[in-house]
């Protein structure tokens, strides 16, 4: 069931429709970070670089899964890293690990602080990936999008983020999708391919 804007939360993914052009955005599915009246920020999860993490960031580079490489979070500040790591165990209320940020308290996905020091971090989490730049919308921007069917918005699975594979990911997270999304995992690409 596709989500109201109403509901859109952090750990919701935005899979790009068909209509969607931007050559950003063509074929991506994002993970939601942050959702707020002033817009919302995410990755997107579907875009791995040739570029080891071990490149440019040595320290994470055998803490991220595989493959380990940066993946390209979105057009903005593509200079900037943002890493997303699972928790192995939840923590209690109120009470965040050194170095992660919980963005969605439920599934133990956050952002982790790539200037803690990656030994401390790194054995709390079940999985890491970096992303260079994010993906980003201002106040009302996002829901302009969404209304104009240029994104549908469903429930992401933690998995999501640390699939070997990517190249599969848009058709994966609609074929799961109950009613007319599971059968918009079919339709190509280009249709005028059909």
């Amino acid at each position: 069931m596709m989500e109201s804007m109403e509901q859109m939360h952090a750990g919701m993914l935005l899979v790009a429709t068909p209509r969607l052009l931007d050559p950003n955005f063509a074929g991506t599915v994002v993970l939601l970070l942050d959702v707020a009246d002033e817009g919302a920020l995410g990755v997107v999860l579907n875009r791995p670089t040739p570029v080891a993490v071990a490149e440019v960031l040595e320290p994470w580079g055998s803490a991220v899964a595989e493959p380990e490489v940066l993946f390209l979070g979105g057009p903005v500040d593509d200079e900037a890293a943002i890493a997303i790591g699972r928790l192995g165990q939840t923590p209690a209320d109120g009470e965040e690990p050194v170095g992660f940020r919980t963005v969605v308290r439920d599934t133990g996905l956050g952002m982790v602080d790539l200037d803690a020091p990656p030994e401390v971090v790194r054995g709390m989490l079940t999985g890491l990936r970096i992303f260079a730049g994010y993906s980003g919308w201002g106040a009302g921007q996002l829901q302009g999008e969404v209304a104009r069917g240029d994104w549908y918005v469903v429930p992401g699975r933690p998995d999501d983020v640390f699939r070997d594979d990517t190249s599969g990911l848009l058709r994966d997270v609609l074929r799961r999708q109950p009613g007319e999304l599971a059968w918009r995992a079919t339709r190509p690409l280009d249709p005028e391919l059909n």
